[in-house]
């Protein structure tokens, strides 16, 4: 996958500035590196195709993740090199049905997915963390169709119904807002923002990644909405989904969220904030991992959830500029008997823009932490682990950037007999 990955990026590189296209070279030298620092994708949108597509009503882009960790202080090991280098890409298609079919408010979205580690990272082998220091590894996978959904527009846009295979976490928005479930502006994407996981979501809400099922948004109040879920409890991202949701127990995760969307006056203009609550249910039979658990287990796990974001400072008055300071906060409660983790909250801050010249560039510091069960003695001989991440994304080019991060993990797993953790990252996101 490696290779791979450097022969599409050579291949890019020499096909956009024209050295594999037939004509007069002499052309293209001028434009040779001029060109390439200025387009907004690495393969100039596919070398103009998207364009093309767009006028269809079919959107495509491919975005390419490396990262490199290392545990450098603490955890269980600082020498073993397993799951140092990680990566994925993520190929995704989203195609207007109005403009292709004349299906009136149709659409289709189709998420592509593959990752390369040969440990899924450096946690198992080197940190020890209950979080995961690094939400974008996982098992390798060539490629995997991880969304396949419909959604259907209706009253004018204020009610969408989504069907199909999807993640209940890529959500809806509300004025602008990700919402609908556990979104955040600031601290949800691990291709961009914090790489700790749990700095991506909240850890309290075992969502099924990547499952079968049916998701609902309305939104009557330009500044209110509401939105439910139903999943397949069961699912496994490397199948359809129709295995396990139709032909196992009849086992379905269900999510309500409900929030609001206040923007409150600036001299820069309205500050965009966003704030909501939630309830989960998974009635699969679970039980915490303590020994006196062996050979139990309790259906029908239900939890809570909370949690904002909100823009503070505004740089610039421009209505979709989005430089400035914004925070965001997370709330998590789960059963004792069920979860290992009962009690969680999150905070941060992202600015953007914070150095002159550099309007593009990211500064994020976000702060988690989970307290264990008190029923989990033989488990956990600590209350919590914790996490504090900074994270910096420079802008190189507008197809690549680079975000150096470090993370400092305390009580790491939980189990005691390791010291607390420091790991330095480096990730870089290519736009094609």
């Amino acid at each position: 996958m490696k290779k791979l990955n450097i022969l599409l990026i050579i291949g890019a590189l020499l096909t956009s500035t024209g050295i594999c296209q037939a004509g007069n070279e002499q052309d293209h030298k001028g434009n040779l590196f001029s060109n390439i620092w200025e387009t907004q994708t690495l393969t100039n949108a596919f070398w103009g195709l998207n364009d093309e597509l767009a006028n269809k009503g079919i959107e495509i882009s491919l975005g390419v993740t490396s990262i490199y960790q290392q545990n450098v202080r603490g955890g269980i090991s600082t020498h073993r090199r397993a799951g140092r280098y990680s990566g994925s890409y993520d190929l995704e298609l989203s195609a207007d049905l109005e403009k292709l079919l004349g299906i009136e408010g149709g659409s289709l979205f189709v998420h592509t997915e593959g990752r390369w580690s040969k440990s899924g990272g450096i946690d198992r082998p080197s940190v020890g963390s209950i979080f995961g220091v690094n939400d974008d590894s996982g098992a390798r996978r060539s490629m995997d169709v991880t969304e396949l959904w419909y959604e259907q527009s209706m009253l004018d846009g204020a009610l969408l119904l989504r069907v199909g295979k999807m993640d209940l976490t890529g959500g809806f928005e509300c004025r602008g807002c990700p919402v609908a479930f556990d979104s955040s502006a600031f601290a949800n994407d691990e291709t961009g923002q914090f790489l700790n996981s749990a700095l991506v979501n909240n850890p309290t809400i075992p969502f099924p990644d990547y499952a079968l099922g049916v998701a609902v948004f309305y939104n009557p109040i330009e500044w209110w909405y509401v939105s439910a879920g139903v999943v397949d409890a069961q699912y496994d991202a490397r199948e359809t989904g129709f295995n396990t949701a139709f032909r196992k127990e009849d086992y379905f995760f269900y999510v309500f969220e409900t929030g609001i969307t206040p923007q409150f006056k600036s001299a820069k203009g309205p500050l965009q904030g966003a704030y909501r609550i939630g309830f989960w249910n998974d009635p699969q039979p679970k039980a915490n991992t303590d020994r006196s658990n062996a050979g139990k287990s309790y259906r029908d796990d239900v939890g809570f959830y909370a949690g904002c974001d909100q823009m503070l400072i505004k740089e610039n008055a421009g209505p979709e500029d989005s430089q400035g300071l914004g925070t965001f906060l997370r709330y998590g409660y789960a059963n004792s008997k069920k979860n290992d983790i009962t009690n969680f909250w999150s905070a941060g801050f992202q600015y953007q823009g914070l150095l002159d010249g550099r309007d593009d560039d990211v500064l994020g510091v976000g702060f988690a932490q989970g307290f264990f069960s008190d029923k989990t003695p033989s488990t956990y001989t600590e209350d919590y682990e914790s996490v504090l991440e900074a994270y910096y994304n420079a802008q190189a080019t507008p197809w690549l950037n680079i975000s150096p991060s470090i993370q400092y993990i305390s009580n790491p797993g939980g189990a005691g007999g390791s010291d607390d953790a420091v790991v330095f990252g480096i990730r870089a996101q290519w736009l094609f």
